[in-house]
């Protein structure tokens, strides 16, 4: 989900704060690619238009729903590790993505996580998009995920992450004023929206959910029908799952809840480094990121193992996901300055047993979105079936309706039960 393109840590740049971020009164047109891309790198690089060397402007594809970008300015005599540390992302937004997505809120996400090493400098915003900081990097597939060194190498990261950011930093980048939408929402509604999970800092995994269902089409029976049951759901799932037991302030880490293989990029090693050096990864694009529960991060990385073909055979085992966690929570600890419960593994293994099911009606809502809004070749009605079928299947699973009804166990629920 989300957009994916290659990036890496700072380079040495100084972060602007969001309040001091560059804006560029320019639009990215993508039917006038060259252009549009190249007015927008001088304004950041004014050096570039006279200089020697050929812009190269490299398209990402990974990722279904922004436009990525990669520019570099060929300078002669330049190494390549010399030509990308120049080199300029263009990430602009999908038609429609901000009634899923708050842009103000992903700057200030990008500022805050830029400040603690954990993005990439931010150089602009435009109007419908921003620029930042490339680095090398190899962005991981679904096979990359299942491979030990790799997943070993995601739960440090994510638990440096969880232990870093801090959830009071953001809670209140997202609120509007004015009367100004939020997430395409008037702002009158906000409160109303958030309930039942009024109570805990905004925005949210849940006020998030709640917003998107809220934004659903509900001009037939069949829609308004399905947008009440998926309410009815979400609730029933916030008085089911959440609870202040998890790591994080109040059960709730600053998550980025959209760990899919391409939004992990694997860092080249130092030519100088011991062969046996563990291998480090790197996050990207945080336009999903809020405070969650940790096992909602987790169980949403997990899912995404499986790719966008939802393959349930990736889906990690038991004992590999307990692994994951041991190495998620050794990371957690060492960065963090709250003590963690000895008994917490035991709980994050049953916190992410339980939270299995609420990816898949994450982005099966979101999808749902996608399907009325997206002008992208994707079949997102289509894939919204696949990903609520993984949710209604773990309700089956849970409540014993499958087994009493004598259902044959679907894949993915026999998958998560391996040892």
């Amino acid at each position: 989900m989300g957009g994916h393109l290659e990036s890496g840590p700072g380079n040495g740049h100084e972060q602007p704060t969001s309040s001091q971020l560059q804006y560029l009164d320019l639009a990215f047109d993508s039917k006038d690619l060259d252009h549009s891309a190249l007015s927008l790198a001088y304004r950041i690089q004014p050096k570039w238009r006279d200089a020697p060397g050929k812009i190269e402007i490299t398209k990402f594809t990974e990722g279904i729903t922004n436009t990525l970008l990669k520019l570099t300015k060929h300078v002669p005599g330049y190494s390549q590790s010399q030509l990308d540390q120049d080199s300029i992302l263009l990430r602009a937004y999908g038609n429609n993505t901000e009634i899923l997505i708050d842009r103000d809120r992903e700057a200030s996400t990008h500022a805050l996580c830029a400040d603690r090493g954990l993005a990439p400098p931010l150089l602009a915003r435009f109007r419908n998009g921003l620029l930042y900081r490339y680095i090398p990097g190899q962005v991981c597939t679904p096979q990359d995920l299942i491979r030990e060194p790799v997943w070993r190498a995601v739960a440090g990261r994510l638990g440096r992450w969880h232990a870093k950011l801090p959830i009071s930093k953001v809670k209140n980048a997202s609120h509007d004023t004015n009367g100004h939408k939020e997430n395409g929402i008037p702002s009158e509604h906000t409160k109303a929206l958030c309930d039942p999970a009024s109570k805990l800092p905004t925005p949210n995994i849940w006020s998030v959910m709640r917003r998107w269902i809220h934004a659903l089409p509900h001009d037939s029976p069949k829609h308004k029908a399905r947008k009440e049951l998926l309410q009815l759901e979400l609730d029933r799932s916030f008085n089911d799952l959440q609870n202040d037991q998890g790591p994080g302030t109040s059960g709730l880490v600053f998550g980025h809840c959209d760990l899919l293989s391409a939004n992990v990029i694997m860092l080249p090693k130092d030519p100088s480094s011991d062969a046996n050096d563990k291998l480090e990864v790197f996050f990207i694009d945080y336009e999903y990121a809020v405070p969650c529960p940790a096992a909602f991060d987790i169980a949403n990385h997990f899912a995404e193992w499986g790719g966008y073909d939802c393959d349930y055979t990736m889906l990690p085992t038991k004992s590999v996901r307990r692994q994951f966690l041991q190495d998620y929570l050794n990371s957690f600890k060492a960065h963090s300055d709250k003590p963690v419960p000895e008994t917490m593994l035991d709980f994050l293994c049953a916190e992410v047993d339980r939270y299995r099911g609420m990816p898949g009606f994450y982005w099966g809502v979101w999808a749902l979105i996608q399907a009325t809004i997206s002008q992208i070749d994707f079949d997102y009605a289509s894939y919204a079936e696949v990903r609520l079928g993984e949710y209604f299947a773990w309700r089956a699973e849970e409540s014993g309706s499958r087994v009493k009804e004598n259902g044959e166990i679907p894949l993915r629920e026999k998958r998560w039960a391996e040892p």
